[in-house]
């Protein structure tokens, strides 16, 4: 028995594939069609009359067959068109939801033949794709990239949110008056931006070949987010926590994400903290952002001086008194950290 194809089926009926080319093809002429994506034996079984061509796929080739009635047959392979005007009589007993002919034939033959069809309603102009027992109707490609270009918006507005609040977090971090209140603002943050990224991306992904610009976009604004959230969960994350620090925000629904107050019981701290409770940074974000210094001697004076506070009032002849720390590592560090704490003096 032939197998059906493979790839999943959204995959292939994104914009810029022969067969989604032709699919568009056929909307556009208000005509109406029913397409097998594949053959096998129970196809076989329940099919009559129709005509045998197998022929590459073209996106012209499907529009004008699909002008005639009966359904087209592709290979399991996608890449060729096997039959047209194909008759097909699928058990009648088989339980169907729809009311048009074509879309109670497409519905009973996916779950006759475990293959997926297709169709295009020459009256709502849609396309719909039966696969098993369920249907999907696919948006229009200009739907697709209005979602994903407001959803790249909305990334856009959460990045700067997020940057501005990290700024806030670095001037009460240099003051040593953070509270378990502004770490949880940032978390908020990172956890918007992460749910808008990955809607979009699931758009760009829809878009096949016309995604390419979004796609740029998308990459441009989440680029070198995880490793700032690393470097906030190492400077955070309680000691006996057996899970990452953003982690719990994952079971937070839209509504609840925006209470600062269950935010900050999803980061696995005790009961007792509360969100005025005050907080140490270790100092790795901190010190991430001083040029030139290696990850190692970071985790090296972290380990020796034990949080940021610490580190900001260490002198230079205390931070070289750790193992593997020079002189000029050690101005290095200093002259970092008084820029930072410059910086957040403008904040």
């Amino acid at each position: 028995m032939n197998s059906g194809p493979s790839a999943p089926v959204p995959a292939l009926l994104t914009p810029g594939t022969g067969i989604r080319d032709g699919l568009d093809r056929i909307v556009n002429g208000h005509t109406g069609a029913l397409i097998v994506l594949g053959t096998n034996d129970e196809l076989e079984a329940i099919s009559t009359g129709g005509f045998s061509i197998n022929v590459p796929l073209t996106a012209t080739g499907l529009r004008e067959l699909a002008k005639m009635d009966g359904a087209i047959v592709l290979s399991n392979e996608l890449d060729r068109i096997l039959a047209a005007a194909v008759h097909l009589s699928p058990s009648a007993d088989l339980p169907t939801s729809e009311t048009g002919t074509r879309h109670r034939t497409a519905e009973r033959v996916a779950r006759q033949t475990r293959l997926p069809v297709v169709t295009v309603s020459a009256s709502m102009s849609t396309i719909s794709v039966f696969a098993g027992s369920g249907r999907q109707v696919l948006p229009r490609p200009d739907q697709i990239l209005d979602r994903a270009t407001q959803a790249i918006g909305a990334l856009a507005s959460h990045r700067i949110r997020l940057f501005e609040s990290l700024d806030e977090l670095t001037a009460r971090e240099v003051h040593g008056n953070v509270t378990l209140r502004d770490l949880a603002h940032v978390a908020q943050r990172f956890e918007m931006i992460n749910r808008v990224a990955d809607e979009a991306a699931v758009l760009v992904a829809g878009l096949g070949a016309d995604g390419r610009i979004v796609g740029l976009q998308l990459r441009d604004f989440t680029e070198g987010l995880t490793p700032l959230a690393s470097l906030l969960q190492r400077d955070y994350l309680p000691e006996d926590s057996e899970r990452p620090l953003l982690a719990g925000l994952a079971g937070l629904d839209d509504n609840e994400l925006f209470d600062v107050v269950l935010v900050g019981r999803s980061l696995g701290f005790d009961s007792g903290v509360h969100l005025d409770s005050p907080l140490r940074p270790k100092g790795y974000r901190q010190l991430a952002t001083i040029p030139r210094l290696p990850a190692g001697t970071s985790a090296a004076l972290i380990a020796h001086f034990g949080d940021l506070d610490q580190l900001l009032t260490a002198r230079t002849h205390e931070l070289t008194e750790v193992d593997g720390v020079t002189k000029d590592a050690a101005r290095l560090v200093r002259d970092g950290l008084a820029h930072v704490a410059e910086r957040s003096l403008t904040t």
